[in-house]
């Protein structure tokens, strides 16, 4: 398995080893330990969710409240998604950047995104199947969103007409969400991570 920084802080891609015959293929998609030696401590696993997509459908941009935020890790288990990583940390080096990464049922690769990195994806195929592993159960109340077509992110997304939740429709722009103090904020998100990274090593 090989996990790979991407350009957002606390992003990580993960592609993992296939092994193929004339039966088929298996793989670990998912390994604590690799990841925890990327990331520098364990993903804690609250929740499990699965969400299917017609193509074309936009999900995001979702984020969490921090603390404790919902790191979430993700991979496309049947067609294929663009998956999308968003800075909203108020204070970051790389606020309002984002870089996305192709997920599909052939490669099978997954991404990390750490508490208080906002997520999206765009749906490229009928059905596109994702899986998602995440720190923290839903709160209501405590999860928000930034509209996925704000054009001040920007992102390059693939479908022509992207279909959005009435939710995803009108939720605010990213200076809007700012302004109304929705955004977690960096300095938050690095003590939230340092505290995990301590409590790993007390376990240790």
């Amino acid at each position: 398995m090989k996990v790979r920084p991407l350009s957002v802080e606390g992003a990580f891609e993960v592609t993992p080893v296939q092994h193929r015959d004339e039966r088929g293929a298996f793989l670990e998609w998912y390994r604590f330990d690799a990841l925890a030696a990327a990331v520098g401590h364990r993903l804690d696993l609250a929740q499990a969710n699965l969400s299917t997509s017609a193509r074309d459908v936009v999900r995001g941009v979702h984020f969490a409240d921090v603390p404790p935020g919902q790191a979430k890790y993700v991979t496309c288990v049947s067609g294929a998604i663009l998956d999308v990583v968003v800075d909203l940390r108020v204070g970051s080096p790389t606020f309002g950047a984002w870089e996305a990464v192709p997920l599909d049922d052939v490669s099978r690769r997954a991404v990390y995104l750490a508490e208080g990195l906002g997520h999206a994806f765009c749906a490229l195929t009928e059905g596109a199947t994702v899986a998602y592993l995440c720190s923290a159960t839903y709160r209501p109340g405590h999860e928000h969103g930034v509209h996925p077509l704000d054009p001040s992110l920007g992102i390059a997304w693939p479908a022509g007409a992207a279909l959005l939740s009435p939710k995803d429709a009108a939720a605010p722009t990213l200076s809007e969400a700012r302004e109304a103090g929705l955004l977690p904020r960096y300095d938050d998100c690095v003590r939230w991570t340092e505290k995990r990274r301590e409590h790993d090593s007390g376990d240790r």
